[in-house]
C-alpha cells in the first residue's frame, strides 16, 4: 500500500496543475501520516500470525 500511495503521489504532483492533488503537500502530509499507520499494522498482523495473542493475561499478575 505504501508503494502504491508512494507512486500514486509521484504520478499526480504535477507543477503546472491546478487542482490540490497537483500539489506536493498534500502528498508528503498523508504520507507521513499513512506510513507509520500501516507499519504499525504490518508488525501487529505478524505477532497476530506468530500467536502472541492467543492468550491474554487475566490478572495484573500475568503482567
Amino acid at each position: 500500500m505504501i508503494y502504491f500511495l508512494i507512486s500514486g503521489a509521484i504520478d499526480n504532483i504535477d507543477p503546472h496543475g491546478t487542482k490540490d492533488i497537483n500539489k506536493p503537500i498534500p502528498w508528503v502530509i498523508i504520507i507521513t501520516i499513512f506510513a507509520p499507520i500501516a507499519v504499525g499494522l504490518m508488525i501487529f498482523g505478524y505477532y497476530a500470525l506468530k500467536g502472541e495473542y492467543d492468550h491474554l493475561p487475566e490478572n495484573s499478575s500475568e503482567v
